[in-house]
C-alpha cells in the first residue's frame, strides 16, 4: 500500500491528474474523472495507479515472451522521452511521424528500411567513392530523411506484438492499423478521448512533458524487468542443459566402465572351468579293464 502511495504522491507532482477542459471532454471518461476544479477535469489517480499497474504487468509478461512493443508518440513534447525509453529497452518506435501503412503495408516499409541500410553501407565501405560529389550528398540527405522517420524500426524484422500510445487521438491511424492486425494497444488516455478504443487504457494527462515522462518510465522499468527475467530463465535453461549433458555423459561412461568389467570377469571365468587333463586341457583317456566301464567278456570262455 505505501507503495501504491508513494507512485500516487510522484503522479500528483508530475501533474498527471489535470486533464482538459470541461467543454472538451469525452462522456466516456466519465469512470476515470474525480472532479471538476476551474472548468478543468480532474483525472482520479486511484484509478490511473490501478491501470498503471495493470498495464505494466502486461507489458512485463510480452517482454518476458521475447515480442517487441513499438512505441508511438509524435507529439513534441513527447517525442525525446519516448524514444530514449525505446531506445533503453530495445524496442522499435516512431516519434518523427507516422508512416501510413507502417504495419498494415509492413512488407513496402521493410523494403525502405533496406534501401537506407544499403545507402549506409556504401557510404562508410567507400564504394560511393566513384559517384560525383553531388550524387554522394544526395544519397546523404536521403539517407538522413529516412533515418529521421525509419530509424526507430530499423531493426524491426516482424510486426511488433504490442503498440504503446502516447495520445491516442493524435495516434489515431496507428490505433486503426494495430486494431486491424489485430495487435494489443496500451495508450496514455486524456479526458477529451474514448478509452475503450486501447486494450489498456491508463487515464493520464497527455500533454504535459513530466506527465508523459514518469508513465513512459514506469513502463519501460516494467519491460526491462520482463526482459531481465528473460535472460535468467534463458541462463538457467542453457545450464540445465549442460547439467542434463554431463549427467547422461557420465552415465554412458559408467555403462561403457561396466561392460568391460563383465568382459574381462566372464574371460576369467572360462579359464577356470577348463576339464582338467594332461597339458593343454586335454581329457584324460579311460583305460578298458573291469570296472573301467569298456564292454564285459562273457565267463567261461
Amino acid at each position: 500500500m505505501e507503495n501504491n502511495t508513494s507512485l500516487q504522491q510522484q503522479l500528483l507532482e508530475a501533474g498527471v491528474h489535470f486533464g482538459h477542459l470541461k467543454k472538451k471532454w469525452n462522456p466516456k471518461m466519465l469512470p476515470y474523472i474525480f472532479a471538476e476544479k476551474k472548468g478543468i477535469h480532474i483525472i482520479d489517480l486511484n484509478k490511473t495507479v490501478e491501470h498503471l499497474q495493470e498495464t505494466a504487468a502486461a507489458m512485463k509478461q510480452i517482454a518476458k515472451s521475447g515480442k517487441k512493443i513499438m512505441f508511438v508518440a509524435t507529439k513534441k513534447q513527447a517525442k525525446e522521452i519516448v524514444s530514449e525509453c525505446a531506445k533503453k529497452v530495445n524496442m522499435p518506435y516512431a516519434t518523427e511521424r507516422w508512416l501510413g501503412g507502417m504495419l498494415t503495408n509492413f512488407n513496402t516499409v521493410r523494403k525502405s528500411v533496406k534501401k537506407m541500410q544499403s545507402i549506409e553501407k556504401m557510404l562508410n565501405d567507400g564504394s560511393a567513392e566513384s559517384l560525383t560529389k553531388k550524387e554522394r550528398l544526395t544519397l546523404s540527405r536521403d539517407k538522413d530523411k529516412m533515418e529521421k522517420v525509419l530509424g526507430g524500426i530499423a531493426q524491426m524484422g516482424r510486426l511488433p506484438a504490442a503498440l504503446f500510445l502516447v495520445d491516442i487521438g493524435v495516434e489515431h491511424i496507428a490505433l486503426a492499423e494495430a486494431k486491424r492486425l489485430g495487435i494489443v494497444t496500451f495508450g496514455m488516455v486524456d479526458t477529451n478521448c474514448d478509452p475503450n478504443k486501447v486494450d489498456f487504457a491508463v487515464p493520464a494527462n497527455d500533454d504535459a512533458t513530466k506527465s508523459i515522462a514518469i508513465i513512459t518510465n514506469y513502463i519501460t522499468a516494467a519491460i526491462a524487468e520482463g526482459l531481465a527475467e528473460r535472460q535468467a530463465n534463458k541462463e538457467e535453461d542453457d545450464n540445465s542443459d549442460e547439467a542434463n549433458e554431463n549427467e547422461a555423459k557420465a552415465r554412458r561412461l559408467e555403462a561403457e566402465a561396466q561392460a568391460e568389467g563383465g568382459r574381462g570377469r566372464r574371460g576369467r571365468g572360462n579359464d577356470a572351468s577348463a576339464p582338467a587333463g594332461g597339458p593343454g586341457g586335454a581329457p584324460k583317456r579311460r583305460t578298458g579293464g573291469p570296472g573301467a566301464g569298456g564292454p564285459r567278456r562273457p565267463a567261461g570262455r
